[in-house]
């Protein structure tokens, strides 16, 4: 693959000096529009041979264009703070929003490169890794993003003459580092790892653009002008159809018998006063005890609270609040999407509050709104709703994986009793804020939102993160029973 850049292009000077005016003008006339129209962000990937131009080629982006609508972000080996959260958040939170460039320098192709040709990471681990990335591409771009990917390269002889020059000047001595000279001893190792993975992951929604890096004037016009051609070809391109389709949603499961996780609960259980009591003080006390317990200094807890309106949820929350260091948790409400969020990819608002060790997140409703209230709202396509169970596994792989606890409950009741709860929320004074419209017309969709959760549970109840159904007519049989098996999830994994 890095066949045609080793032919060593070259441009005069006077070639440059002619054609960089006009391209200057061009990319920031076309960031301009971009940023108008604001309807979809560019994430650009700089990566490559050391010595080949990686960062003269960011600074040019920067000062041709307006750099205060770029987000600039070099990526080096992860900090304390990186190392206590999954490997991709870091490059997460720093996606640009909606009508801005993002340039990552380095990016997450780097690591899984460089443990490879150290040989910290086998075969089919780095293939694993080159998976994910894979799929994280392709939902960056099903969520808009226009991804340019520049390689930029050097041949052997090349590299070593760079790095030369590079050192040889008292201006330049300090870009070159004793990592970089131990990287040049094993190039052909870099270049065995490199060609393979960029074949593999040079997609059709993310092709790799390779570039020769000897030449200052080749490698700054033709990094141009890719950037160029993309946005001018995407700000072309025809807007999306419909967000979503006029047919009711389906069930993406056949049953034969029309019973699912829902319909068969048992809603009778109870919990008389007195048990309740003694249970609840006795579950919280364990709790306590394991979020402070010595190994969570290495991991995570979070915790996921879904269920039909009035199912209790809040409550349950409280509960478990009342077992925990306030020093140690957050809990995030999720509400319709803020216009910061809507600015970014749907599980952008999620990352950014991931935990760090030793501390815990609960979610009061979560990521899984993509599966139900969007789907039976009709706030995204059916291909949007239908590829985010993987999404959503994928995303909970990577929190186990960054050592995570996540755990995961849905607060069942029957249509009875939520209309009783609606009912005494209405007549009730400190609690008339929590029933509203939106609540009786949700009602009236009972059956298409039983479709979805039944769905969710099926496509998304894995091994790492499985989900606890709850029947939650009684109040405090479900509390209890929530906070036994939050205890019993967290003993297991610890």
């Amino acid at each position: 693959m890095f066949e045609s850049a080793e032919i060593g292009h070259k441009l005069k000077k006077s070639e440059f000096q002619k054609e960089e005016p006009k391209l200057r003008q061009a990319l920031l006339n076309v960031q301009y529009r971009l940023l108008e129209k604001s309807k979809f962000p560019v994430i650009i990937l700089v990566n490559g041979v050391d010595g080949a131009g990686k960062g003269e080629t960011v600074n040019l982006f920067n000062e041709w264009m307006d750099p205060r609508h770029i987000h600039t972000h070099a990526f080096g080996a992860s900090n304390d703070a990186e190392r206590a959260r999954p490997e991709m958040w870091r490059f997460w939170i720093s996606l640009p929003p909606k009508g801005r460039i993002g340039i990552l320098f380095g990016s997450w192709y780097t690591d899984p490169i460089l443990q490879r040709v150290m040989g910290n990471d086998g075969s089919g681990e780095f293939q694993q890794r080159l998976s994910r990335i894979r799929d994280f591409e392709r939902m960056l771009v099903a969520e808009g993003a226009l991804i340019l990917k520049l390689w930029f390269h050097l041949s052997k002889d090349a590299q070593k003459t760079r790095l030369k020059q590079l050192s040889e000047k008292k201006k330049t001595a300090w870009r070159v580092t004793k990592e970089d000279w131990k990287h040049f001893k094993r190039y052909d190792e870099f270049v065995d790892v490199c060609e393979p993975a960029l074949r593999e992951t040079s997609t059709g929604e993310a092709p790799w653009n390779i570039i020769e890096g000897s030449n200052h004037e080749y490698r700054s016009l033709t990094a141009g002008r890719l950037l160029l051609a993309a946005l001018e070809r995407r700000l072309k391109a025809p807007a999306k159809a419909a967000t979503a389709t006029k047919a009711p949603p389906k069930s993406v499961i056949v049953r034969v018998d029309k019973r699912d996780v829902l319909n068969t609960a048992d809603y009778s259980v109870k919990l008389d006063r007195d048990s309740y009591q003694k249970q609840l003080d006795k579950l919280q006390g364990q709790l306590n005890l394991l979020t402070r317990h010595k190994k969570m200094r290495e991991r995570s807890i979070i915790m996921v609270f879904e269920g039909m309106d009035a199912a209790g949820k809040g409550s349950t929350i409280r509960r478990v609040t009342r077992a925990m260091d306030a020093r140690f948790y957050h809990v995030v409400p999720i509400a319709a999407p803020s216009d910061e969020e809507r600015a970014q990819p749907y599980l952008w608002r999620f990352w950014r509050h991931v935990p760090p060790h030793g501390h815990a997140v609960i979610f009061d409703r979560s990521w899984y709104g993509r599966v139900l209230v969007e789907r039976v709202e009709k706030f995204c396509t059916d291909a949007d709703w239908q590829r985010g169970y993987h999404e959503i596994n994928e995303f909970e792989e990577q929190l186990a994986e960054g050592g995570a606890i996540v755990a995961k409950f849905w607060l069942a009741i029957s249509q009875a009793e939520q209309l009783k709860r609606f009912k005494e929320r209405g007549t009730i004074a400190h609690k008339q804020f929590k029933i509203t419209d939106e609540d009786w017309r949700n009602r009236k969709k009972w059956p298409a939102y039983e479709l979805a959760v039944a769905d969710m549970i099926d496509h998304t109840s894995t091994d790492i993160a499985q989900w606890n159904v709850i029947a939650s007519n009684d109040k405090p049989w479900a509390r209890v029973e929530t906070l036994k098996r939050l205890v019993e999830t967290i003993e297991q994994q610890l």
